[in-house]
């Protein structure tokens, strides 16, 4: 008998790859920070030795979800304009704020109040743009949490540079202290078309190629920014990006809820890959992204909850939910998104945008063990035919029990073990304090 670290003894075991397959009465064995076998449970008690083992009689092992695109420092701004548009939300209200208050301090204790929140929901990995990358890449390394930083550039100022080459180069530098982190990696990250020139976004595909890094933009957010950068520029955001050679498998194009078919087509060509965040698009009213044509035309599309500010929370249950019965209501189509198909985009959609799916995004030996344990146990849950329909259309994230990343158990029924909650709270109130009274 082999002794290993952990071994999981789920009543649901929903590895995501094979597409659709729910296996029942398996075990999940870890050992050394990955995934060693999933097996009939009666063959890994004969087989394996856990020197910790966790029977889990009511509950669904899913992979870890990942949150596509996040801006988790921002969890400080959680309802602070809310039932506005986006123009108006953003110029008049978070822009302004963030002017004031954004501070190392300020992205340290909103990630770390991200952090607790998404792994409390499920969340291994978050794919976030903000200001103070650094700052958010020690606090997840800390905390033992997997993201991909993205190396902001944008056309204005700010706390963390005063402008283009000052956000290259310390976008570069982090990049390369960041190297040999295995929990984080980087992306470039410029805002938007409208917020960066176009010889910059050419210096970022020039430095992306280089450093063979993904390029996290927000891209056709609402129909007023398409037809405002068209009257400026003479085409859409999206081709005036194709011309300066910026599709690409690299690129993740975050929304894109203005999409004709010409678009589509040659975003599938391209190999872009969609981030998907339907309950911020629904609040800012920016459009329906068409998730069922996308996914005809066989673009990857993941998932993600943009931040607090503008949804407002982090729930990639909720977004499940949401993206699924929004595709459905969009396409006309009840089979337009399966509850299947809506876990892999939270899922393995996400960790293959980010260049992480060799890793991550489905429970098969030898990917880390980043594993979220769901509690189908309670009367809500009643009854139960079908664990991928339950998980999707009648879960919420208080049902998730237990988190691990990397074999490392973060959430442990339900309390945090890297993160200091208490303290997460009393630093959040009074940041409301001093942001309301300012």
């Amino acid at each position: 008998m082999l002794t290993i670290d952990t071994l999981l003894f789920p009543r649901w075991i929903v590895p995501v790859e094979p597409a659709g397959v729910v296996l029942e009465g398996h075990a999940l064995a870890i050992d050394q920070g990955r995934i060693l076998d999933v097996l009939p449970a009666v063959d890994a008690a004969a087989r394996y030795l856990g020197r910790i083992t966790l029977h889990l009689p009511s509950h669904g092992l899913i992979p870890g979800l990942v949150n596509a695109h996040a801006h988790a420092a921002m969890s400080l701004l959680r309802g602070l304009a809310d039932d506005l548009p986006l123009h108006e939300w953003l110029t008049g209200h978070i822009w302004p704020t963030e002017g004031r208050w954004v501070s190392e301090a300020f992205v340290h204790d909103g990630t770390q109040l991200a952090m607790a929140e998404m792994l409390r929901g499920g969340i291994t990995c978050f794919n976030d743009m903000y200001f103070f990358p650094d700052v958010t890449a020690r606090a997840a390394s800390a905390a033992g949490m997997r993201a991909c930083v993205g190396l902001v550039v944008i056309d204005f100022p700010s706390a963390w540079a005063s402008g283009v080459d000052e956000y290259l180069d310390k976008g570069l530098a982090l990049h390369e202290n960041l190297r040999h982190d295995p929990l984080i990696s980087t992306a470039f990250a410029p805002h938007a078309p409208y917020t960066v020139a176009p010889a910059t976004l050419e210096r970022v595909r020039t430095l992306a190629d280089e450093l063979e890094r993904p390029i996290h933009i927000h891209l056709h957010e609402t129909a007023a920014e398409v037809d405002e950068y068209h009257a400026r520029h003479g085409r859409r955001p999206l081709a005036h990006l194709d011309a300066l050679g910026l599709l690409s498998p690299e690129l993740l194009a975050v929304h894109m809820t203005q999409l004709d078919d010409a678009e589509i087509a040659r975003v599938a060509e391209t190999g872009v890959h969609v981030l998907h965040c339907p309950e911020s698009n629904l609040k800012l009213a920016s459009g329906f992204c068409p998730v069922a044509r996308l996914l005809a035309a066989g673009v990857n599309v993941a998932l993600g909850t943009d931040g607090a500010a503008s949804n407002n929370d982090l729930d990639m249950f909720g977004e499940m939910r949401s993206a699924a019965l929004l595709a459905k209501a969009v396409a006309g189509d009840a089979a337009a998104l399966p509850a299947g198909h809506a876990l892999h985009l939270a899922t393995l959609g996400g960790a293959r945008a980010l260049g992480l799916d060799a890793d991550i995004g489905s429970l098969l030996p030898g990917k880390w063990a980043d594993v979220t344990a769901v509690d189908f146990g309670a009367l809500e849950a009643q009854p139960l035919y079908h664990p991928l329909s339950q998980l999707v259309y009648a879960s919420g994230r208080h049902q998730v029990t237990d988190v691990w990343v990397a074999g490392r158990h973060l959430l442990k029924n339900r309390v945090l073990t890297t993160l200091d909650a208490d303290a997460i709270h009393q630093r959040a109130r009074a940041w409301r304090d001093t942001i309301a009274n300012g």
